[in-house]
């Protein structure tokens, strides 16, 4: 980590550590908006951080370890997208279904991020421009919706909106995206595990001296920290030759994880761990819902076996190992 990525990181674990789960857009955003975050990867001539997606990762990641209740990954993802050159927040969706004649879109965009107070939204649209489209929140007939985690997911209406083509396919950036925050929420459930099993006694000692349990937390590791790695690769790897392919990679090996890493995090737990009052439901549920948005197991299984299929026997064990910086 460079110098830039540790005043960034130090800053946003700060932050986010105040704000967590607990907080909103009426009451957090101010402070997100005060410190810039939302313009990390813009240029710094356009007014932004200049940083890349090695920056985004460290605050994307933390965004997932504190279970960060305010829309910074999208709003940052949506202001990358434009060049940052769209007035207010923005936000990214999943899917798109509709029409795009003469520059305007009639269709649905689901998925839509903390639409709510969001002024556009970027959206996946390669088969009708090759890349996304930005839609102005206010052409929008918007229906309030949640993911399992209780995080804002609308749906939005348009009918001959105007509309902006984007070279980028945001759903693979969103994928990217959801695979940093994966990996900093599997790091923050093994912690909690860590912690309780220390303190927890059973026949006299602690659990964390049983073998069984210790096994569990080693594999529960292993699994963490395959997401973290994978997650890393896919952010250096953006910009050069077979970047789609690293994000494939890393958010299937995210999506992964998430199923053994919760699993192991509700175990360890007990009958504690699905109660409301304890924490740890604020992460494990935000883990189930981002492992099927972007893209779940079997969309980017498709994608990877496709692209080795397509590159042939001789260079699997080639992209296998490639270097990635």
């Amino acid at each position: 980590m460079n110098e830039q990525q540790q005043m960034v990181a130090d800053m946003a674990n700060d932050l986010f550590a105040d704000l967590g789960a607990s907080a909103g857009v009426d009451t957090g955003w101010a402070a997100i908006e005060a410190v810039g975050l939302p313009s990390l990867m813009i240029a710094a001539d356009d007014g932004g951080f200049g940083g890349g997606w090695d920056d985004a990762l460290v605050v994307f990641r933390l965004a997932g370890y504190h279970a960060l209740a305010l829309p910074v990954v999208e709003a940052t993802v949506a202001a990358a997208l434009t060049g940052g050159a769209i007035e207010g927040r923005g936000t990214i969706a999943s899917s798109i279904d509709g029409a795009f004649p003469e520059g305007r879109f009639t269709g649905t965009v689901s998925g839509a991020a903390w639409a709510e107070g969001a002024s556009y939204v970027v959206a996946p649209a390669p088969a009708l421009v090759g890349g996304s489209i930005r839609l102005n929140l206010s052409d929008a007939d918007i229906e309030p919706s949640t993911n399992i985690a209780g995080e804002p997911r609308a749906i939005l209406r348009f009918d001959g909106a105007a509309a902006e083509a984007l070279p980028t396919d945001v759903f693979a950036l969103g994928a990217l995206a959801r695979a940093a925050q994966i990996a900093g929420a599997l790091d923050a459930s093994l912690a909690m595990s860590v912690a309780y099993v220390n303190e927890r006694k059973q026949f006299g000692r602690p659990l964390a001296k049983f073998q069984a349990v210790q096994q569990s937390l080693a594999t529960f590791a292993c699994e963490a920290a395959a997401a973290n790695c994978a997650a890393l690769g896919a952010a250096q790897a953006q910009g050069r030759a077979g970047g789609d392919y690293a994000i494939a990679a890393a958010k299937l090996r995210a999506n992964r994880a998430v199923g053994l890493g919760t699993a192991l995090a509700h175990q360890v737990h007990g009958a504690i761990g699905f109660t409301h009052e304890y924490p740890l439901h604020t992460l494990t549920r935000r883990l189930w819902a981002w492992r099927s948005e972007f893209g779940g197991d079997s969309h980017w299984s498709a994608v990877l076996g496709e692209r080795i299929s397509a590159r042939g026997p001789d260079r699997f064990w080639a992209d296998l190992t490639a270097v990635t910086d």
